[in-house]
């Protein structure tokens, strides 16, 4: 056997191997390459109100009103607040659970959303969070839906195994003289032309074009699949330098409890940062935790993160993306670079082009091995 034959057999195993998996990884790509521009138009109904000529209430008293919508055993947990006058507020109660089980639904007790005008502290809707639509749909790509010990390793060696059937598939598609270079750039159909020819021309040409965007996605995919791969990454980063994680900060218990820290941080975190898309609020679940507040920005990398005392407001850490370390830094750009959003709406639309063509592959590739099988 020589080295071409091994390796088409090479790339037709693994691709029979991860086909599937490589599908659905490619088609929930393509959902979610658009998921900010999608949601607020499937949800607009509860994302959007309408502004009115008065100032906001209180962050705490809509908390309160988002809490007596909850049975006393689901305290809020999150609180979402986007810098726009015409977004309502949403506020989220979550609680995972310990138990061991199969699928994703089965580390969790909850997860619930209210929506609620900032305005005059009505409830706009009402969300079971754990079946929405769009959260199915980044799971069944996180880790197929199973729990994460289960499916992200699943998820993991599929992607592996696609990274490495594109490097097969290369070897394959280099052309053996001019003439068949000619027909492995770009389409040359004519009316006669049959559809195992297409079918073959659609694998190997765009697979060809799209290859460095589907490498670029595959291995930053890797970095939430195994942990090694992401510390490894790191360490290359930061040239084999390690360094020491910030201590922890913690609450001042002595303090008293009440809301008026919430709105302190809210009116701090707003004013300092004019700028930002919007603000994710996690409130603690112990008597010396932190409120962790996230600053959303575009692009993602450049969120802030800052942790507030969350009984007199304080702020105790705040974390920029220009105080990271160069392996920090690049976990940081992971997320936009996996979906295209570090090239704005141009990234976005290259990565829900190649995992378009990602998700086709193993169904043209198929075809082609049947087609060979059927004579």
């Amino acid at each position: 056997m020589n080295l071409k034959k091994l390796v088409r057999r090479i790339h037709l195993w693994l691709g029979l191997l991860s086909g599937i998996i490589v599908f659905i990884l490619g088609i929930t790509g393509c959902i979610y390459a658009f998921i900010d521009e999608i949601k607020p138009l499937v949800y607009a109904d509860r994302y959007f109100i309408t502004p009115i000529e008065k100032e906001r209430l209180p962050v705490s008293q809509l908390l309160r009103s988002a809490q007596n919508e909850y049975s006393a055993n689901k305290p809020v947990s999150a609180i979402e607040i986007f810098n726009s006058k015409d977004r309502s507020l949403r506020f989220r109660a979550y609680r995972e659970s310990t138990n061991e089980g199969v699928w994703y639904w089965d580390r969790k007790y909850y997860y619930e959303s209210v929506f609620i005008d900032p305005y005059t502290g009505e409830v706009v809707a009402k969300e079971n969070s754990e079946f929405e639509f769009f959260r199915i749909i980044l799971y069944l790509h996180w880790s197929l839906l199973l729990s994460n010990e289960i499916g992200q390793p699943i998820v993991g060696i599929a992607t592996i195994i696609f990274i490495i059937s594109l490097v097969t598939g290369l070897i394959l598609w280099k052309p053996k003289n001019k003439n068949a270079a000619r027909q492995r750039y770009w389409f040359r159909w004519k009316s006669t032309t049959k559809w195992r020819r297409k079918n073959y021309d659609l694998h190997n040409i765009t697979g060809f074009y799209a290859m460095v965007f589907m490498l670029m996605i595959g291995l930053t995919g890797l970095i939430w699949a195994f942990s090694w791969f992401d510390d490894s990454v790191q360490w290359l980063a930061n040239a084999g330098r390690t360094y020491e994680s910030p201590p922890p900060v913690f609450s001042d218990t002595s303090g008293s409890k009440s809301d008026i820290p919430m709105d302190i941080i809210f009116d701090s975190v707003s004013l300092r940062h004019k700028d930002a898309e919007a603000y994710h609020i996690y409130l603690p679940v112990s008597k010396q935790g932190v409120i962790n507040v996230l600053i959303k920005t575009q692009p993602v990398y450049d969120n802030v993160t800052e942790q507030y005392d969350q009984y007199n407001g304080k702020l105790l850490k705040s974390h920029e993306f220009s105080e990271k370390n160069t392996g920090e830094a690049l976990r940081s750009l992971n997320y936009d670079i996996h979906t295209g959003s570090i090239l704005g709406i141009a990234g976005k639309v290259l990565a829900f082009f190649a995992s378009l063509i990602a998700a086709s592959l193993p169904v043209s590739g198929f075809l082609i091995w049947w087609g060979r099988n059927k004579g």
